[in-house]
């Protein structure tokens, strides 16, 4: 517990001379009060564009709070995931490439440590940054939309933290065992990619992680089912203790790999 604990300060202190406790969030932000602001203010901005047929008039579509906080959620799993996952996927291949990882294998550290160390300080800026773009888009929905049920926004919050957990674990295991080029692109293709894939044919099935943040949504939709939500919440969770242990395995099996 010392090492883990050791080692969790040391990458907050790197996230923090970093700045990726600051800018990760604040894209998170901007992406959370896009959707509210300019939907609410579409039609101001294209009457401020001009060049509009004479007579043309474009109806709008009248959008609840939820439809507003789905935006915002797809925001956040297409910008925000592809951003979380290029920051984090070298967070162990790129110190054993740099040589850096050295200074830790050279001393009695245990692979959990160093392992779940890294994975919960993603995890931590992770839902930190989500945090901070719901609340962000929260804010306007309720001004200019209306409110949701507290219980029900923080229900959606939880499901989409369990997510971001989800997301790291495997993120963190693909960079213990790959090359960060081999990571990321892995990366890229299981979650994004992934995502559209579910988006396109997950019509056939109906339980899997990728479909989470979705069904976190359907609370505050007051349409989720919650047959499919614990399935698919009980699969995301075992998948994210396999992606610990294979993660904690690889970066066991890879220290020789660590440039000196």
């Amino acid at each position: 517990m010392r090492q883990f604990n050791t080692l969790l300060k040391k990458e907050f202190l790197d996230c923090s001379r970093s700045f990726k406790l600051i800018w990760i969030p604040l894209v998170f932000i901007l992406l959370g009060v896009s959707d509210p602001l300019t939907n609410y203010y579409m039609s101001d901005i294209l009457a401020a564009v001009g060049n509009m047929p004479e007579g043309f008039e474009m109806m709008f579509p009248e959008l609840k709070p939820a439809d507003l906080l789905a935006a915002s959620t797809g925001q956040f799993q297409l910008i925000g995931l592809i951003i979380l996952v290029a920051v984090f996927v070298g967070s162990i291949s790129r110190e054993r490439q740099n040589g850096t990882a050295t200074l830790l294998y050279v001393r009695p550290i245990s692979a959990t440590a160093i392992y779940m160390s890294k994975w919960v300080m993603a995890s931590v800026v992770g839902m930190l940054s989500a945090l901070l773009g719901y609340a962000g888009s929260m804010y306007y929905i309720s001004i200019l939309y209306g409110t949701v049920d507290l219980t029900d926004f923080i229900a959606m919050l939880c499901t989409y933290f369990v997510w971001i957990i989800f997301v790291m674990a495997l993120t963190v295991a693909l960079s213990a065992a790959f090359q960060t080029s081999i990571a990321l692109a892995v990366a890229i293709f299981a979650l994004p990619i992934g995502l559209v894939i579910d988006s396109i044919i997950g019509g056939f099935w109906h339980s899997t992680p990728w479909k989470l943040a979705a069904y976190g949504v359907g609370f505050v939709a007051e349409t989720i089912n919650m047959s499919y939500y614990w399935k698919t919440l009980s699969i995301t969770l075992i998948l994210t203790g396999i992606f610990v242990v294979v993660g904690i395995f690889a970066t066991k099996q890879n220290r020789q790999l660590t440039k000196v």
